[in-house]
């Protein structure tokens, strides 16, 4: 697992600038210690090369703690295996599809506990008592989770598979069951997609998919006043605001100026607005094209026989080596900009982190192990609000290249929507990067002037 052999370079990958297997077992010490500030360069310069992708994105999610060695992981992946493994049996006694290979798309049961479609089942569970509220909130989940994976990056080859879609399923069916609180949310079939396809061990992709979502599972939360995203809107309108005032005014006319238009594009990080091939570089960045509303209601009139929904009779495309590449590139770019060594820590369980972080007590981060996004936030100095997150400068990036075309032709809010949406799946992953950090050094620096 951990600096596993190289496979073939292919002739696509740019020498000197993609993170090689050969490069990063370099930045390993014999114990397993790693040196990341050797490697995200490469990473922001060209991206990883999909032998050792899925292993990267651990670290860069916080899965993992550079500092730790070869067997102190090895236990850790171990212990996280587990813990999967007891979760998706604890959701298998409740409801068995979970782990059969198999998903729904039929509604299990109703808000008031009446069983729906899959009714033997339910039946059958409704004759060891009436049901609590987490178990009832949970099924009726599981449809939702099941009409959104059969429209996840579905021209893709990888998803003609039954079992593919089950573990996507399956994945999702379990956090939701874990995260009482936010549960699950449409977008996040988004965001775990990349992570099966990139990790063989079902465990393995989880985890990734957990660690992302710390981060944004605040953009899920959503209440009958609030969106769970507003605050981020809000730092957009922001910056917006003081780099581009005239864009921002104009918005604000046309009854924009809560941002709502760019609510997709923060809560499933582009997915939809880069392509596939060019938001893997976003991430390291993957995106799928908008599906238009005949499109949803087609798959989401689609329900299956029984349990087994087989294959969907929709359109596919090989997505061959070259485009995997460029896929990969984009979000791993966002990431690696974004990157903190403390992620590790700052996500695990408070005593456990205490006990990892005692020996470093009092040492200053180090600077060359951040991303080139939080070396600028250190350099900025410290602040009494938590730095605004890459996303948002992201954004900012894309409405400022097409600010004129904004400015000219836009007459009304649906104006401003069919513009952003002209250009999904057309961006280009490293134009964005480029221009949100420089939109994020112009921002620091008039923010220090006010």
């Amino acid at each position: 697992m951990w600096g596993a052999p190289a496979e073939p370079a292919d002739g696509y990958y740019e020498p000197g600038k993609t993170l090689s297997a050969r490069k990063w077992r370099a930045a390993f010490t014999p114990e397993g210690y790693l040196d990341l500030g050797k490697t995200l360069g490469r990473i922001q310069r060209g991206g990883i090369h999909p032998s050792i992708r899925g292993e990267v994105w651990e670290f860069l999610l916080g899965c993992y703690d550079p500092k730790s060695t070869f067997d102190e992981r090895d236990q850790t992946r171990k212990r996280r295996r587990l813990q999967y493994a007891q979760w998706k049996e604890g959701c298998h006694e409740i409801f068995p599809v979970i782990g059969s290979g198999k998903f729904i798309t039929a509604p299990v049961i109703t808000e008031d506990g009446i069983h729906g479609s899959i009714s033997h089942m339910v039946k059958k569970l409704l004759s060891n008592g009436a049901l609590d509220k987490k178990v009832i909130q949970w099924l009726l989940t599981l449809h939702q989770i099941g009409l959104d994976v059969v429209r996840t990056d579905r021209t893709l080859v990888f998803y003609e598979k039954q079992e593919h879609l089950s573990k996507l399923w399956d994945i999702l069916a379990v956090y939701a069951w874990i995260d009482e609180d936010v549960g699950y949310c449409q977008g996040m079939s988004d965001l775990c997609s990349p992570m099966i396809m990139l990790l063989d061990d079902e465990a393995d992709a989880f985890w990734c998919f957990e660690r992302l979502m710390r981060r944004l599972r605040g953009n899920f939360r959503c209440t009958e006043s609030s969106v769970g995203v507003e605050a981020q809107l809000g730092n957009l309108a922001a910056v917006t605001q003081v780099i581009d005032p005239k864009l921002h005014q104009h918005l604000e006319t046309l009854g924009g100026g809560d941002y709502l238009f760019a609510v997709r594009m923060l809560m499933v990080l582009f997915r939809r607005e880069f392509s596939f091939c060019d938001s893997l570089y976003l991430w390291e960045f993957v995106s799928e094209t908008y599906r238009s509303e005949s499109d949803h209601d087609f798959l989401t009139s689609c329900t299956f026989q029984d349990l087994n929904p087989g294959p969907v009779a929709i359109p596919t495309q090989q997505l061959k080596p070259k485009a995997f590449f460029e896929m990969a590139l984009d979000l791993i770019m966002m990431w690696a900009l974004e990157y903190d060594p403390d992620l590790f820590h700052m996500y695990e369980e408070p005593e456990s982190a205490d006990e990892k972080a005692e020996g470093s007590k009092g040492k200053a981060k180090s600077f060359r192990q951040c991303g080139k996004f939080e070396r600028e936030n250190m350099r900025n100095g410290k602040s009494s609000e938590a730095p605004l997150p890459i996303s948002v400068f992201l954004v900012a990036s894309v409405l400022k290249d097409k600010s004129s075309k904004l400015l000219q032709e836009a007459r009304g809010l649906d104006d401003v929507v069919k513009i952003l949406n002209d250009i999904t799946g057309n961006l280009d992953a490293k134009k964005a990067c480029t221009g949100a950090m420089k939109l994020h050094k112009k921002y620091l620096k008039k923010a220090k002037q006010t």
